[in-house]
């Protein structure tokens, strides 16, 4: 009897999953909502490993080939620059099937050198700006900012070259690690620091100057969009701050719409900007009078 109703009741489960599994797929297959994607979607692990790899290529030392020299060093980042060309071949001809994808890979492969030093200035300027920090190699083995900014600069230089969604999934791989978020339309300049970095969102149009530092839960944001007649968001529009050269900005601070912060300006923590500040201004939080102090 128990093996009559075991196999019954396995029996049930598998007419019930089949049933299931063939509503999901015809719903998929005859799916006009949207839900399915127009074309073939990239590999995620893939996206993955490529941003790995040209961590690795670029802080060999720190990112799985450590304590290597010499010819060994060369040998492993010949065999991390392979692997990367191969991945940047496949993924971007799933997005681009019809472009010039050994183009795309090649110029890719060869700013990779740039790709190093300009992230360097930006360890620099992280250790030369927190007094916490022991060495330059503890801010790029350890610091959250370092991390989204190489997701960043990775993704920003893919969309130059017309790459679609890849560099998004980039930036989307630094948002969900270190819970910055960085959209990989934004141009960054050399030299930037990220303190602390959780909550900080920067926009797709957002300009961003040399030597610049924020601090967590910074927003250059969008005061507003522009729409169509079909009351739709109009893309591509200017909408993000333009911040200038050596600028501050401290903690929970809100900077909205395409102002520009000049440079050499210093913003205080929790405002709310939406417009212009002249270069080398200073802002702050004005103290109310009636804050009450105990002595306890």
């Amino acid at each position: 009897m128990e093996k009559s109703a075991s196999t019954h009741s396995a029996t049930g489960r598998d007419n019930l999953t089949e049933a299931v599994v063939r509503q999901l797929v015809e719903c998929g297959v005859s799916d006009t909502s949207g839900l399915r994607p127009v074309t073939p979607m990239p590999a995620p692990h893939d996206i993955g490993r490529i941003v790995s790899l040209c961590r690795h290529i670029v802080f060999p030392q720190f990112f799985g080939a450590a304590a290597l020299e010499g010819n060994s060093l060369l040998y492993h980042t010949g065999m991390a620059v392979e692997e990367l060309h191969h991945l940047l071949l496949a993924q971007i001809a799933v997005v681009m099937p019809d472009a010039d994808v050994p183009a795309i890979a090649a110029d890719f492969i060869n700013y990779l050198p740039e790709l190093r030093r300009v992230l360097l200035t930006d360890a620099e300027a992280t250790y030369l700006g927190d007094p916490a920090a022991v060495s330059v190699d503890e801010v790029i083995f350890c610091y959250p900012g370092i991390r989204a900014t190489l997701n960043h600069r990775i993704a920003h230089r893919l969309l130059k070259l017309g790459v679609p969604l890849v560099p998004r999934m980039i930036g989307e791989l630094a948002h969900r690690d270190t819970g910055i978020d960085i959209h990989p339309g934004a141009s960054i300049g050399e030299s930037f620091v990220i303190d602390h970095g959780t909550g900080v969102v920067v926009g797709a149009t957002a300009i961003i100057g040399s030597n610049v530092k924020l601090y967590q839960g910074v927003t250059l944001g969008a005061r507003s969009f522009d729409r169509d007649a079909d009351n739709n968001p109009v893309k591509g529009v200017p909408r993000h701050p333009i911040v200038g050269d050596n600028v501050v900005i401290y903690s929970n601070t809100t900077v909205l719409g395409r102002i520009t912060i000049g440079s050499g300006a210093v913003i205080g923590g929790n405002l709310w900007i939406t417009e212009d500040v002249a270069p080398g201004e200073k802002l702050v939080q004005a103290r109310p009078d009636n804050i009450l102090r105990f002595k306890i």
